[in-house]
């Protein structure tokens, strides 16, 4: 166990936080969005998490110093794909700034015709339902309208790495 290191204005540390987030693992999904002209924008997320059954919604959180933010604070709709653990490089690229992340060899387009991640483990439509602010990020709620599943194991994000998950 290390011990927790000098405390910012708010009372805990950054890298301390970041240790603390690095424990938990997440499901890693790509979300992507097009902007009022129709440039498709994505970023890789862990921060991903459903939120009600009735009616169905998600939401995910977006940096503010993310590339496409703008897009995902304005956007009426977005998709989220829920990546396999074949799919790391792909997750690697959506997180990576200025990578052409769009290629039509692992692309597709969802039924709202918004671009997703081709043979994710499952794609999902949403209609924006809301938008919060909060601390460095954006919380972006959206109401699932369409839903594409597939069979395969996910790929994980834990203690800054992806990692698989074995039955």
């Amino acid at each position: 166990m290390t011990e927790p290191t000098a405390t910012a204005s708010h009372g805990v540390a950054s890298a301390d936080f970041r240790a603390a987030m690095a424990a938990h693992a997440a499901g890693v999904v790509v979300v992507t969005t097009r902007d009022a002209d129709g440039r498709p924008w994505g970023l890789t997320a862990t921060s991903f998490n459903s939120v009600s059954l009735e009616p169905p919604l998600v939401l995910v959180c977006v940096s503010r110093t993310a590339g496409g933010y703008e897009a995902f604070a304005s956007c009426d709709e977005f998709a989220v794909s829920l990546l396999h653990e074949g799919q790391q490089d792909i997750a690697a690229r959506f997180a990576s700034r200025g990578a052409d992340k769009f290629r039509s060899q692992d692309t597709t387009s969802t039924p709202a015709l918004l671009p997703a991640v081709e043979d994710a483990l499952c794609e999902l439509d949403c209609r924006v339902h809301a938008r919060h602010p909060a601390g460095d990020h954006l919380i972006v709620v959206g109401q699932v309208t369409h839903i594409r599943l597939r069979e395969g194991a996910p790929l994980v994000h834990h203690d800054r790495a992806y990692r698989t998950l074995r039955p």
